[in-house]
């Protein structure tokens, strides 16, 4: 599992500067990090986005993704978002699949989104970057079946979809959801949750986070593993889980 990278997306940690989420990131000895829109590099702060890459580059690490807060609402500007990308090196830019899942989404907004996406995928395009969507409850991706049709929708090869474990459906399900996003799935954010939200250490989702995996890499695409949310929103927790998630891969892997 060569292809696969780890980092940290900087949203689990809003309260630290940018220089103190590239420490933990680099102590934890992942490969890089995924940095967001809403703290760390607002859209069009350029200025933040140089000093995050500045950071992590020297820090040997990898700039991810840039984590946008961009959701294709009427009249939203892609533009400062795609600004901040391309300053931070950003191979990838995630942005939010509208407000409205799929399944409650009149067949207007859903094609006022799709053309907002277009135009999005359009303009990263001619920059070389890609397009992820996240994949989430109370969006067009909150099942398989919304971020299936919206892929297909927007239908640009530069487009892809996140995958993240959705607590309140069944192990048979979140694993259907992958197997039907697998050509088109980019990135995965990690974490164990328990029903109602309810973080644990992700030590005790291990034998969940094996299946994934395990349907995960069913075709050997490069991928990222990017942590998100950890217990008690605390560093021990996150290096914690960090430990957990290279020796899980490792033993995958047949390293160790």
């Amino acid at each position: 599992m060569n292809h696969i990278r780890t980092g940290l997306t900087s949203v689990t940690f809003r309260k630290k500067e940018i220089d103190e989420i590239v420490d933990l990131a680099r102590q934890a000895h992942l490969d890089g990090i995924e940095w967001g829109g809403d703290i760390h590099v607002p859209a069009g702060d350029v200025q933040a986005a140089l000093h995050a890459a500045r950071a992590t580059a020297d820090a040997g690490l990898s700039v991810l993704s840039y984590g946008s807060y961009f959701h294709g609402d009427e009249g939203e500007d892609f533009a400062p978002v795609l600004e901040c990308a391309k300053a931070l090196g950003a191979p990838m830019i995630r942005i939010w699949a509208g407000r409205f899942p799929y399944e409650e989404c009149s067949c207007e907004e859903f094609s006022r989104c799709v053309a907002a996406f277009q135009k999005a995928a359009n303009m990263a395009a001619k920059e070389g970057i890609t397009i992820g969507f996240e994949y989430h409850r109370g969006t067009l991706t909150q099942t398989c079946g919304g971020a299936d049709a919206l892929l297909n929708a927007v239908a640009r090869e530069n487009v892809s979809c996140y995958w993240q474990p959705n607590p309140d459906i069944s192990l048979e399900e979140q694993l259907l959801e992958i197997d039907t996003l697998l050509p088109r799935l980019s990135t995965v954010h990690v974490f164990y949750w328990t029903g109602k939200n309810v973080p644990h250490p992700l030590s005790e989702g291990l034998p969940l986070w094996e299946q994934y995996v395990k349907h995960l890499d069913k075709t050997g695409a490069p991928r990222a593993l990017i942590l998100e949310f950890v217990e008690g929103d605390s560093p021990e927790a996150f290096l914690r889980d960090a430990a957990t998630l290279r020796q899980f891969l490792g033993l995958v892997n047949g390293k160790e």
